[in-house]
């Protein structure tokens, strides 16, 4: 079974499938996602800067080319070592921060397996509702990235302070984006 949490740009998308992961009992969280330059925006425009700066000081972020890159941890629960590391952040009941704190990523991202199981093939209405706000998220979220790395890189040639005033301009820079495109992910909740 398939749902979607309707909270527009913030929509999460859950199945029933995810607590029997066929891919292992790390599932997703075995391949990480970045957190983008949107992911940020979004984070801090939570209240989450300060928590970014802290988790960065602790080594479970770190900048990368595109945000920041989650670090990866020993995986003992991996089957027959396939996924030897896993996200920091993942525990033994899912992951540890709560959705304001992800990346945008974890929140929406079902696998195949999972729309099919979910009934995307018999046309079962969930389904087709959580593929639709998948690939409008995957769409605005990939625009909103490269916008962002765009001006990120503009303003800041070499590479960005990763200090709080940065961070609250990639947060006004993201709301902007989202005002604008409020059009298209309106119908997300």
């Amino acid at each position: 079974m398939i749902r979607v949490e309707r909270a527009g740009v913030e929509a999460r998308l859950h199945s029933t499938l995810c607590a029997e992961c066929p891919h292992g009992p790390t599932g997703c969280c075995a391949s990480l996602p970045g957190v983008d330059w949107a992911d940020i925006g979004r984070i801090v425009s939570r209240g989450g800067a300060q928590w970014l700066l802290g988790e960065i000081a602790a080594g479970n972020l770190r900048p990368g080319p595109r945000g920041l890159l989650l670090r990866r941890v020993p995986n003992p629960g991996a089957n027959a070592g396939v996924w030897p590391t896993k996200c920091v952040y993942h525990g033994t009941q899912g992951c540890t921060i709560p959705p304001d704190r992800r990346a945008a990523t974890c929140n929406y991202y079902l696998c195949e397996e999972a729309f099919l199981a979910g009934g995307e093939n018999q046309g079962d209405p969930a389904a087709r509702e959580a593929r639709a706000a998948h690939d409008t998220l995957v769409r605005l979220y990939g625009q909103w990235d490269l916008e962002l790395q765009a001006a990120v890189e503009a303003r800041w040639p070499a590479d960005p302070p990763w200090d709080e005033p940065f961070l609250a301009w990639v947060g006004e820079a993201w709301r902007r984006l989202v005002a604008r495109d409020r059009a298209v992910w309106q119908a997300l909740g």
